[in-house]
Formats: structure tokens, C-alpha cells, sequence
């Protein structure tokens, strides 16, 4: 049953994920393939990647005496097993492989989360991270396909139950490892688990960089109107429950006309220089943030501070709070959930005497220029940054009025 839209602004599309037996990438796939998601739109926005060696599949099975589908992802050749590649080298897939922005976003904060996490684990820069698993063709289909899935289903916020973790140990390709794994156990700081005696890794570093990244909030399920359910299978049969994801899927009718949820994610500092501060707002922005700044304040004791705050969407709300945790040293951060009203733009982009630059533009005829666009043109016309700047702006305007 494919998840309904409500009447534009004035509901949003909510998931809530229910991890009474854990969690894994291919078991969320699964369960929003079986709440409706297309399969070959979600195969048509992974293949946008541009990587070859892979197959996806939904497969109907039973878990538990429950009706479930397994997300199946075949590889061969660059995909098998194993294969490693480093943080930089995804990021790079990601960025350009032509997918929409809120996919790019949301599996661009699962993968941010996992890199930060190997990189702490292994005293390694996040950006020379060699996944192992993770990297593995098979675990980006799943992550960037659950990031698709999502967007199929026009899903605007997550929700998420506590996470069920199991016993004993598990083996990895850095030897066998408690359960929950290191970067599992990890990753889950701050989300609400439960432990089941059960002697299997019920939570993958896959699904938990999941969950966290996605995730608003975790707890009950949310005030909605359900439109659509789904359960995803996990790959084997568990004793005395089903080894299944369960999703539901419907609209909350708790947003103002043209209105679109947001989260603002901030901390208070005293204790770190402006280099730090310059760092921690590039950083938020690279993982997402639709903005980030800094306010200066006064602190008890009369103390000169900082208020380093971001915007962002309620999906990476996890990610952005973990990143403004890492980079400023802050002992804690606050999340306010706002509505905010943007307005209607299109990209287009305009000839600079053969630069391309980005134009945004408005229903009204406001012609903004990328800035970052006219500075490499400047740079490679050998102009000023403000001619390129009148110019575009120019040739926006008198392109769109068609004069």
C-alpha cells in the first residue's frame, strides 16, 4: 500500500521504525519496499552512481508467520564482499552521481556518522576511513537505497523505536568482536536501545549509522494518520520473533500553510579560539546544514561566549548534533523544532563568456547568483569577482523575463 501525500504544507509525511529485533540496512530496504516504495524507481535513483556489478531484488518471504520482504542485493566483480573503499572515495560517488538532493543528503549523513565513528575507533582521519563491510558494493546499494526508498515514498521526517541489540560475538574483518560491535555500540550513543537474549548481531554499524542519521526523535509511535505499512526481513528466522523491520507509514497534520519542519540544532561555548569556530560551521555545512552561525553572547560569570548554531532538515537533526558535539567540545547541544517558510526557487544556469554560473530564481523575477560559481569564473576570466557577479545577474534576469 503506497503511503498517501497530504494536501501540500499542511502535513508531513512521517515513518516510524519499529526495531524490536534489531536493525539492518537491507532490513529497512526491505521494509519500505514492502510499504510501497517502487522497486524500479529505487534501483533507477541507486544506478544514478554510475557503478556497475549490482542487482536489486525484492524477495517475499516469511519471518515469524509474518509476511515480509527481503531487500536482496547481488554483486559481483567491484561489488564483492570485502571490497575497500575509503571515506573520500563514496563521497565523491555520492556527490557525483546525480541524485536527488535529499537522498545525497541523508546517505551523505549515514556514511559522515560511520566514517567519524571507524575513524575515533581506529585513530584514523575520517577521510583515509577504508570501510570493510561497510564499503562493500553491497552495504552502499543498501544505505543509498533506503535514502531512495524514502524519497519514493515521499518521506519528510523519521521516527524510531528503541533498538534491539543481541549477545555474544560476532565476526568481522578485524577479528571476532563483542555484540554489539564496537562501531555499532558506537553509533547508538544517544538512541535508545534493549537488550534481547539473543545470541546474534541484531544491529548492524549499517542500520544503527542509519537510524541515528535519519532519525528525529525516537519513542511510540507518533500522532498520524496511517497510510501504509511494511515489514523487511532480516536473513534468518530468530527463535520466538520475527526477524523483521516494521514500518508504518502516514501523515501529520502539524504544519501551517507552505510551511516545512526544520530543526535548529545549538551549543554554547567559552572555550574555544575562532579558528575552531570557522572549522565547526564548515564542517556543519558539509554534512548538511542548510546554515550555520555564530552569535556571540555573555555567559554566567560574565564570561565572553559563542552560540554556534544550525539549521537543518528533522532526517539529519542526529548527525548535524553529533557533528556541533565533535567540533566544538560542547558537553551537550538543544534541538528546537521549527516551521519555516522558503520560497519557491529554480536553478538555472547562464553562459559567463563560456563560465557556467548557477543563478537561483524567483516566481517574483529575483535573480540570486552562486557566489562560489562567479568566484571560479572571476578566477578563470581573470575579471573581477563582482563583474562575473553583474553579469550572471544580468543575463539571469533578461533570460528569464525573455527579453
Amino acid at each position: 500500500m503506497t503511503a498517501g501525500s497530504g494536501e501540500s504544507g499542511r502535513s508531513t509525511t512521517t515513518t516510524w521504525l519499529h526495531c524490536f529485533s534489531g536493525v539492518a540496512g537491507d532490513m529497512l530496504l526491505g521494509a519500505l519496499l514492502d510499504a510501497g516504495a517502487d522497486l524500479d524507481e529505487v534501483r533507477s535513483i541507486v544506478d544514478r552512481l554510475g557503478v556497475d556489478g549490482w542487482t536489486l531484488d525484492a524477495e517475499p518471504v516469511l519471518r515469524g508467520g509474518i509476511a515480509a520482504t527481503r531487500a536482496v542485493v547481488a554483486t559481483s566483480g567491484d561489488g564483492q564482499h570485502g571490497q575497500r573503499r575509503t571515506w573520500s572515495a563514496i563521497r565523491e560517488l555520492l556527490a557525483g552521481g546525480g541524485l536527488p538532493e535529499r537522498v545525497r543528503e541523508r546517505a551523505h549523513g549515514a556514511f559522515t556518522a560511520l566514517a567519524d565513528v571507524e575513524g575515533a575507533l581506529h585513530r584514523t582521519p575520517p577521510d583515509d576511513v577504508h570501510f570493510h563491510e561497510v564499503g562493500a558494493l553491497d552495504a552502499i546499494v543498501d544505505i543509498v537505497g533506503v535514502c531512495a526508498a524514502l524519497e519514493v515514498l515521499g518521506i519528510d521526517e523519521v521516527v524510531c523505536s528503541p533498538v534491539a541489540t543481541g549477545l555474544g560475538t560476532v565476526d568481522t574483518s578485524h577479528g571476532r568482536l563483542p555484540v554489539p560491535a564496537p562501531a555499532t555500540a558506537e553509533l547508538l550513543v544517544g538512541v535508545p536501545v534493549v537488550g534481547i537474549d539473543l545470541p546474534f548481531e541484531l544491529a548492524t554499524p549499517t542500520g544503527a549509522a542509519l537510524v541515528r542519521t535519519l532519525a528525529s526523535s525516537f519513542g511510540a509511535v507518533p500522532s498520524m494518520t496511517l497510510s501504509a505499512t511494511g515489514y523487511g526481513a532480516g536473513g534468518r528466522d530468530l527463535e520466538g520473533r520475527p526477524n523483521v523491520v516494521q514500518v508504518l507509514v502516514g501523515e501529520r497534520a502539524d504544519r501551517e500553510a507552505g510551511a516545512e519542519a526544520a530543526v535548529l540544532i545549538e551549543a554554547n561555548v567559552d572555550d574555544v579560539t575562532g579558528e575552531v569556530l570557522a572549522h565547526a560551521i564548515a564542517r556543519l555545512l558539509a554534512v548538511g546544514a542548510h546554515d550555520a552561525w555564530v552569535t556571540p553572547i555573555v555567559m554566567k560569570k560574565g564570561r565572553p561566549a559563542h552560540t554556534v548554531s544550525a539549521l537543518t532538515d528533522p532526517a539529519s537533526a542526529q548527525v548535524i548534533a553529533a557533528v556541533l558535539t565533535a567540533e566544538t567540545g560542547s558537553l551537550g547541544v538543544r534541538g528546537t523544532t521549527l516551521s519555516k517558510w522558503p520560497a519557491p526557487r529554480a536553478v538555472e544556469v547562464v553562459d559567463v563568456d563560456g563560465q557556467p554560473v548557477r543563478v537561483k530564481v524567483t516566481p517574483t523575477g529575483r535573480v540570486k547568483v552562486e557566489f562560489d560559481d562567479a568566484a571560479a569564473a572571476a578566477e578563470a576570466l581573470g575579471v573581477p569577482v563582482r563583474e562575473v557577479l553583474a553579469r550572471a545577474e544580468s543575463i539571469g534576469y533578461h533570460a528569464r523575463s525573455g527579453a
